[in-house]
């Protein structure tokens, strides 16, 4: 699964132009329109791979890869606020420790609220790639958080081994786009190009967890619907 995420995007038709287009965008992300386009475009991804189709999609129909990208921002940013809102009082128990004399129990609180930030953030970073798999089959934002569908992907091996590689191909793609942002002039840019790189590899393998856990039916000679494959 790995050599097949890291190719999936580079054996693909326009893979320099599409990863050029992505790059660029996420480099103007703070500009919001263009992290739509990024995330639009994982959405196609998602929605590809869990049907069984390796064919990277190209950026084109702008509009609806805006409108898709908006939905699951809003999905992204909804889950996001647990952990920023933990992380906000670990920073007020922090400010507090650090203006005073909190004693022992003060300081035990601020670390344990400060364990309790780090496993939201983990807990919503698990979450949030099976709620916008989710929401790319469906395109329904309420999708998203229908706990009842995700709680079993969220409690299968599959999605759990997927989302470590995705996880790992994140971290190394960050690794190698944080050392290219130290190059003059061209390196803000190729890290940018690494980076959604990364992103569309870490996706495609999320994409394939998804697939392996809801086989696609089609239709056996006999009239009778089968599943392509086990789920896993």
């Amino acid at each position: 699964m790995l050599t097949e995420s890291i190719i999936y995007l580079k054996d693909s038709e326009d893979a320099w132009k599409t990863s050029i287009i992505g790059g660029v965008l996420l480099l103007f992300a703070f500009l919001v329109i263009p992290l739509f386009l990024v995330w639009g475009y994982v959405v196609r991804v998602l929605d590809r791979t869990a049907r069984g189709d390796d064919e990277a999609p190209t950026f084109d129909d702008w509009g609806e890869l805006t409108v898709e990208g908006a939905k699951a921002f809003v999905i992204l940013l909804a889950y996001s606020l647990v952990p920023i809102v933990v992380g906000a009082f670990a920073a007020g128990g922090v400010v507090l420790v650090a203006s005073g004399d909190p004693g022992v129990f003060g300081v035990a609180v601020v670390i344990a609220v400060g364990l309790l930030a780090l496993a939201a953030a983990l807990l919503t970073a698990y979450v949030v790639p099976a709620a916008l798999a989710q929401f790319a089959a469906e395109r329904r934002i309420a999708a998203g958080f229908d706990f009842a569908a995700l709680r079993p992907v969220l409690r299968s091996a599959t999605y759990a081994t997927n989302w470590l590689l995705a996880l790992g191909i994140v971290i190394v793609g960050s690794f190698v786009s944080g050392i290219l942002g130290s190059i003059p002039f061209v390196g803000a840019v190729l890290g940018a190009i690494v980076a959604f790189y990364a992103l569309v590899a870490a996706y495609y393998v999320i994409g394939h967890a998804w697939l392996d856990l809801h086989p696609i039916a089609v239709e056996g000679s006999n009239g009778e619907s089968t599943s392509d494959r086990p789920a896993a």
